[in-house]
């Protein structure tokens, strides 16, 4: 698991050092995806592990939320961006990218610091702290990402069945893409309360600690 987290940390950190090199070589923030595509797909959905890991107890993290953040980010990733090419130039997209990689660096560090009973301060802070602001950030980009998506999904019918088939079942991938962004009103405050709980009761932990000695 040390190895894991470590590896994964690490492969954040170097899409974010693309994203940099990127931008620093093109002098504009658009179309940067194109250049931590390959490793965002790869990276992305390998996060899928966690969900086990959850299930198995070697994290102790919510199996549900953690399932349902790991699988809208493998969605966003292959689903609608993969998938429909046409968003991809979308500034959006960088947004939810940006806050993704963000967040990986710092969580991945945590998990590989606590394994080694080393854990700096500076890393729980950001940790309990800086998903107050990377949080909306990462799901303002989502879900602009799929509206931006959603005309030409209608337009080209992407994913849809329609009637009559032999199986006698239909699918309207539009009108699903609209279903997933209405999901996320009552399953973000969720993720978003329960890691302020967190904030408050970890942070607070270690400010008490650090009065008693």
């Amino acid at each position: 698991l040390l190895i894991f987290d470590f590896f994964l940390s690490f492969r954040w950190l170097v899409i974010a050092v693309g994203l940099v090199r990127a931008y620093l070589a093109k002098g504009s923030y658009h179309s940067l995806y194109y250049s931590i595509e390959k490793p965002l797909k790869f990276f992305q959905t390998g996060a899928l592990l966690e969900i086990l890991h959850c299930a198995f107890g070697i994290v102790p993290s919510s199996v549900v939320l953690t399932a349902f953040q790991v699988m809208s980010r493998v969605f966003l990733t292959w689903a609608v961006t993969h998938s429909v090419k046409e968003v991809q130039t979308e500034d959006s997209v960088l947004l939810f990218v940006v806050a993704w990689t963000i967040t990986e660096i710092i969580r991945y560090s945590f998990y590989t610091f606590s394994l080694l009973n080393h854990l700096p301060y500076l890393i729980k802070w950001a940790r309990y702290t800086l998903f107050i602001v990377l949080y909306p950030m990462g799901v303002s980009g989502e879900l602009l990402t799929i509206y931006a998506a959603l005309p030409f999904v209608r337009q080209s019918g992407l994913y849809s069945i329609s009637l009559p088939n032999k199986y006698n079942f239909s699918f309207d991938y539009y009108t699903f893409l609209i279903l997933v962004m209405i999901s996320y009103i009552p399953i973000f405050p969720q993720l978003y309360f329960h890691m302020l709980h967190q904030r408050r009761k970890v942070l607070s932990h270690t400010e008490e600690h650090k009065k008693s000695e």
